[in-house]
Formats: structure tokens, C-alpha cells, sequence
């Protein structure tokens, strides 16, 4: 490994559980110099069925356990690598803390704007993100003109807890929640699907096939893991001289099943994970 500079940039990253190593793959691919620490909340698995209150303080206590810095580089920017965490805990986490504290939503709803040909644009996602309102009002401020439909799909975070990402389980709830979504002829003419779940892009290969047999039409997926990225990119330019970033992994719960569900998210390798108490 490249020796580590005097101050390489470090990012602290959470979800509520596995699917934020989606971001991270996607930071650590683009930004391989940062130092990247990551916390899957395993053990409040999921976010999204909880109250909003619930939520806030789960998030509380997740970033200030990233945070800490005693002996440590301090942390350049957090990511809030979860949706339902995004919509209701991004203002009091800004608030707490003087470095960027970037969310998925607004990247997402920048992407999806981007994307758009038709102004349909689709949103699914765990129930609480979608009663936020989160995405609809993220779109609207950059476009008031876009129409966006929005359909709570809670159980596909737990097939991708279980790594089931082309699996006929996974298909048969993908179909079972669109099926009746699409044939509504005004969502029906979305081209674009906000991913608004950090678990959902592993789901991408069933999400197309699925949406191209029901409706005849490809959509654009939205994976707000890269306009994060590109955030990151801006804010935390490379250093000088070339060096490799180092991922730490942590989790509330179950290190044994993060480890082995999580590499299929992202190659854990030969790397540990550390079991930490909230």
C-alpha cells in the first residue's frame, strides 16, 4: 500500500444496514485515495417502517459514532448513504456538524431531472421516504413542471439483506408491486425510476427486465451512489501525490452475515468487520 500522506481526506458513511456499500463501492471506484468509514446499522434494520423521530435519532447516534477522531484524521464530509435517513435526519445533522453532510435525495432528484425526457418521473422506495415527500419536493424545487410518482416497496430491502439479487423471489415482488403501479396510465409513461433506496441498484437486471415486459419501454434507473460521488469529487479533489484510500467496516449487529451479504455489495475481501454498540 502507498504510504498514507500527513492529512488524507476521510469521509464517515452510514445506512441502516448493507445497502450504503453500494455508495461506497461507487466512492471507493472514483475516489480511491479518500479513507472511507462506513457503519451498516444491522441491528435497527430497517429505517424505513420507523417513525420520523425514530429516524433521527437513529442517525444521531450512527454519525457521531462515525465522527469521533480521537488519534484519528478528522472527518472531511458525511454521507448519509440511506434514504429514509436523508429525508428526515439530513437539517439536524447539518446543523451539528461544520463539515458537509451530504444526503442521497437531492443527488438523486438532480439525476432524475437530468434524465428525464418525458417529465414522468418514477420513485420507489421504503415507506417512510415516501411519505416524506422527500423526492416530490427535491424535483419540484428543480423542476415544478415534472410529474413524480412515488410507490413504497419495503420488502425488497430485506432481499437484499439476504442477497437474493436475481432471485425468482426478488422478481415475483418486483412484479407483484409494479404490475398495478405501471398500469396506471399516468405512471405508465415514466422513462425514468428513481432508486430511492440505497439497497435497490443490485436489483437493476430484474428492475429492467420486469418494467420493459409490463410497460414495452426501457427506463433510465437512477442510482444516486454516482451523483454523490460526483459531489465528493468536487469537494475532496485528489491529492498531490497518488495514495490508497482505506475502507473501515463497521455494524451494530450480526458482523458474521454483514460480512458475507455485504460482500456481495461490495468486495470486502480479506477486510474485518467491527462490531460497535450504539
Amino acid at each position: 500500500m502507498i504510504a498514507r500522506p500527513s492529512s488524507p481526506a476521510r469521509i464517515a458513511v452510514f445506512d441502516s444496514g448493507v445497502g450504503g456499500l453500494t455508495v461506497v463501492g461507487a466512492v471507493h471506484a472514483a475516489l480511491p485515495w479518500l479513507d472511507i468509514r462506513f457503519l451498516g446499522d444491522t441491528a435497527r434494520l430497517p429505517y424505513g417502517t420507523k417513525s420520523a423521530s425514530t429516524v433521527v435519532r437513529y442517525a444521531m447516534q450512527a454519525s457521531a459514532a462515525l465522527v469521533q477522531s480521537e488519534g484519528e484524521e478528522p472527518v472531511s464530509a458525511l454521507v448519509v448513504a440511506c434514504n429514509t435517513a436523508s429525508a428526515c435526519a439530513l437539517p439536524a445533522l447539518r446543523e451539528t456538524y461544520p463539515f458537509p453532510v451530504l444526503g442521497v435525495i437531492e443527488p438523486g432528484a438532480q439525476a432524475a431531472v437530468a434524465a428525464t425526457r418525458s417529465g414522468h418521473i418514477g420513485v420507489i422506495g421504503t415507506e417512510r421516504t415516501v411519505a416524506s415527500g422527500a423526492y416530490t419536493e427535491a424535483i419540484a424545487d428543480l423542476d415544478p413542471s415534472a410529474r413524480v410518482h412515488s410507490l413504497a416497496t419495503p420488502l425488497l430491502v430485506s432481499l437484499a439483506e439476504e442477497g437474493w439479487f436475481d432471485h425468482p423471489a426478488t422478481e415475483a415482488a418486483v412484479r407483484a408491486y409494479l404490475q398495478p403501479w405501471l398500469a396506471i396510465p399516468a405512471v405508465r409513461d415514466i422513462d425514468t425510476l428513481v432508486l430511492g433506496c440505497t439497497h435497490y441498484p443490485v436489483f437493476k437486471a430484474i428492475l429492467h427486465r420486469v418494467i420493459a415486459e409490463i410497460t414495452g419501454h426501457d427506463v433510465v434507473l437512477v442510482d444516486s451512489a454516482q451523483a454523490v460521488t460526483r459531489r465528493l469529487r468536487e469537494l475532496l479533489p485528489a491529492p498531490a501525490e497518488p495514495r490508497t484510500g482505506r475502507v473501515e467496516l463497521l455494524a451494530t449487529d450480526a458482523v458474521d452475515r454483514f460480512a458475507r451479504v455485504g460482500g456481495l455489495f461490495f468486495p470486502i475481501g480479506d477486510a474485518s468487520v467491527q462490531l460497535i454498540d450504539l
